[in-house]
């Protein structure tokens, strides 16, 4: 049993039919009262392709990031994916890995499914969605960016005041004393240069000379923030205090200063930022910038459903982080 069997045993047409399956107005009550005995007498469930064609919209939604154990990352998507479930969409959950190749795979993947909206986690995706072969694929398609901006049509942000945020926690360890101070660079995303862009200007800002001397280049993570080090004590720079860009990278850090003797925060402060579980788990925990991953994945949600009811052309917000401070500074 399908739509055309109903209507022709409703004696009705398509459009009626469908119009009836989704509460639609304008319909005749008597043949309302077919359609709907119909339906009862077959146990009809419309599929959601069915429901689409009259609704104009499948009711998907998806959603990109570079890597779902990323919690900074985890933690923005399962506010969304909570939004969405619970307006009855569906939502898919893509890992593109940082890849053009990747990232252009699943956009093809779903322009065929047709997806309502999708939102980019992330800022790498900056410069992943420039490429041609992957904006053919979705030009009707709107897009949020977290923490991120494209300038392209049908593309809207939310975005965290990364720069800010880093100024922030040097203007705190200033505060309490530190002028040498220095920053891990890890991740070269845009946010990644936002934040490097923030502490160099609160150095300029305190008058500290050679910011840029001081900002060392690492990977991401535990074995780049000892990397860090390494690098930082190869130099022979004098530091009482280290800002890094990311949570992981901070704890990295600390364990390679206390393999080389240092103690934290005694001899050396330490400043992080995501605000992570693993800012708890270190000893002693992570002074840390709250990025608010939670209240970031909420707005993109109002933001793509503003959209998609037409109600929303342009926006421009951006988060600001707070310091929560704890036992590495």
């Amino acid at each position: 049993m399908n739509i055309y069997d109903i209507a022709a045993e409703a004696q009705t047409s398509i459009s009626t039919v469908s119009r009836v399956l989704n509460n639609k107005g304008n319909v005749n009550p008597q043949i309302r009262s077919r359609v709907e005995e119909v339906l009862k007498k077959y146990d009809y469930k419309p599929s959601a392709i069915a429901r689409g064609l009259v609704s104009k919209t499948m009711k998907n939604i998806a959603i990109l990031t570079v890597d779902v154990r990323v919690s900074h990352y985890a933690r923005t998507i399962y506010v969304i994916e909570q939004e969405f479930s619970n307006r009855g969409y569906n939502v898919t959950v893509c890992n593109t890995g940082g890849s053009i190749e990747e990232c252009q795979r699943y956009m093809e993947i779903l322009s065929e499914k047709q997806v309502d909206g999708i939102v980019l986690i992330g800022s790498i995706f900056n410069d992943l969605i420039h490429h041609p072969d992957i904006t053919s694929k979705i030009k009707d398609i709107p897009v949020v960016v977290a923490n991120g901006k494209v300038d392209l049509p049908n593309f809207y942000s939310v975005l965290v005041d990364d720069t800010k945020g880093i100024r922030t926690a040097v203007d705190y360890l200033y505060e309490k004393g530190h002028r040498e101070l220095v920053y891990i660079y890890d991740l070269k995303t845009e946010s990644g240069k936002a934040k490097r862009q923030g502490f160099l200007e609160a150095m300029k800002l305190h008058d500290i000379p050679d910011g840029e001397k001081r900002v060392i280049s690492c990977g991401y993570g535990l074995d780049g923030g000892r990397e860090a080090v390494d690098t930082l004590w190869g130099l022979g720079l004098d530091f009482t205090g280290i800002v890094c860009g990311e949570d992981l990278t901070a704890i990295g850090v600390m364990k390679g200063l206390r393999k080389k003797g240092f103690s934290i925060p005694g001899q050396v402060a330490v400043t992080g930022c995501n605000n992570s579980l693993e800012s708890l788990l270190c000893e002693p925990e992570l002074t840390t910038l709250d990025n608010k991953p939670e209240i970031l994945g909420g707005l993109c949600a109002q933001l793509l459903q503003e959209v998609l009811e037409g109600k929303v052309s342009d926006f421009n917000l951006a988060i600001q982080p707070e310091l929560i401070v704890r036992g590495t500074t």
